[in-house]
């Protein structure tokens, strides 16, 4: 593991030492949760738009009618 140093409002920290105890858990543990799920969710995002570079091709500029929708 790497320390890491932030600075945050000492209340604030504070109070989610606090949130964290009544948690039975740690802040730091906490931190290390939310870091894990910021991390993952960049990948979501990348993968999302690759998905949509690769499917950008099935626009055809055609604009249809309500009508021409909802024909079977």
């Amino acid at each position: 593991m790497k320390n890491i140093t932030f600075t945050a409002n000492k209340s604030l920290i504070e109070k989610a030492r606090l949130k964290a105890k009544m948690e039975n858990t740690s802040l730091n543990k906490k931190f290390r949760e939310w870091l894990e799920q910021y991390a993952a969710k960049g990948g979501e995002n990348h993968q999302f738009n690759q998905v949509m570079n690769k499917l950008n091709y099935t626009r055809s500029g055609k604009s249809f009618t309500r009508d021409e929708m909802n024909e079977r």
